[in-house]
């Protein structure tokens, strides 16, 4: 096992409540009223979406929302990438639309390949440069996909990357993602992962680990899995197997860094050591460890340290999805009214 030659500060919390939320420990039941309290505004805020104190904006395009019900990454912007490659081969012009957690500004931006992941996001940055379509970020997404179709007119499905709770923007599709935690504990933050309470409908399920209990929802099982090969700034691939052996530093900036180390270590790497930061770091203090040694990171956590540290391998994540899934969704599209001929 790799040992950590300095957690970031603020990792301390990123790491305890996951920890919380995997029982129903002591920890958690204290934290029971705060999720009480968090049940009642979200049943409200529900409430006002379906009376209509608060109105969804209907965009004139079709809508797929990629999210989760439990807080922490599942794997949502892998799956946005893999889905909108899927819509490409069926020759649909998309667009993606994210909040872009974690970054500085609150303006609606379009997001290009050479955007600072500070401005725009790191997973929104990810996301223009591995699938080329438009995307753009805004803390309303509503306002985001607005200036999409202002700019990009042609654009016949947005896919929002994350935002299932985010009811102020219609969807026809919702793609739930889950992993091997599921539900947790099955309560509400912060008592337990739950971003709402479940069972929760959606349109289609898809999840790494085992279906969770009472899906209501058509399930299907994806395969994640790190490529065999890391690749630096530039372009240059390096195999996994040839960093086998050698001294590797391993860091990750994302909602669950050590199951990124297990991987790496699962395809043979010694970690030398490891450092865990909290989802959506900036790395701005981060400095390389002295000696020598290779530095790999998640393609999130690249797109921030290549600016500045080119030579660090960022290793891809690579989604298996069932084709049956892709079927799926194809036919839920096609019920769409403004759908056309796949």
């Amino acid at each position: 096992m790799g040992k950590a030659y300095s957690h970031s500060p603020e990792a301390g919390l990123h790491g305890w409540l996951p920890r919380v939320w995997l029982s129903r420990g002591l920890s958690a039941w204290a934290l029971r009223p705060v999720a009480a309290l968090y049940a009642v505004v979200l049943r409200l805020r529900q409430l006002a979406y379906r009376w209509q104190w608060a109105r969804s904006t209907q965009l004139p395009v079709r809508v797929i929302v990629v999210g989760n019900v439990v807080a922490g990454g599942a794997g949502k912007t892998p799956v946005t990438q893999a889905i909108v490659e899927h819509l490409k081969q069926c020759q649909y012009k998309v667009g993606i639309v994210s909040r872009g957690h974690g970054r500085q500004s609150q303006q609606v931006l379009s997001v290009h390949p050479d955007s600072l992941a500070h401005e725009v996001g790191d997973e929104p940055l990810l996301l223009a440069r591995s699938t080329g379509v438009p995307v753009f970020v805004g803390a309303q997404r509503a306002q985001a996909a607005g200036a999409l179709l202002a700019q990009h007119p042609e654009t016949e499905i947005i896919v929002c990357d994350d935002g299932l709770q985010h009811l102020a923007l219609a969807r026809d599709v919702e793609v739930l993602v889950m992993d091997e935690r599921g539900i947790g504990n099955g309560w509400l933050l912060p008592a337990g992962p739950l971003r709402e309470p479940w069972p929760r409908k959606a349109d289609l399920l898809l999840h790494s680990g085992a279906c969770p209990a009472l899906a209501q929802t058509p399930s299907f099982a994806m395969h994640r899995q790190l490529a065999n090969y890391a690749v630096n700034a530039y372009g240059d691939r390096t195999p996994l197997a040839s960093l086998q052996g050698l001294c590797v530093h391993a860091l990750a900036g994302i909602a669950r860094p050590e199951a990124f180390f297990d991987m790496l270590r699962e395809q043979g790497l010694q970690l030398a050591t490891t450092r865990a930061w909290p989802d959506h770091a900036d790395f701005g203090a981060w400095k390389a460890p002295a000696g020598n040694g290779t530095i790999v990171c998640t393609e999130k956590d690249a797109v921030k340290l290549w600016p500045n540290h080119p030579e660090v391998l960022a290793v891809p994540l690579l989604l298996d999805i069932p084709a049956s899934f892709n079927d799926a969704l194809d036919r839920l599209l096609a019920q769409s009214p403004t759908a056309k001929p796949l």
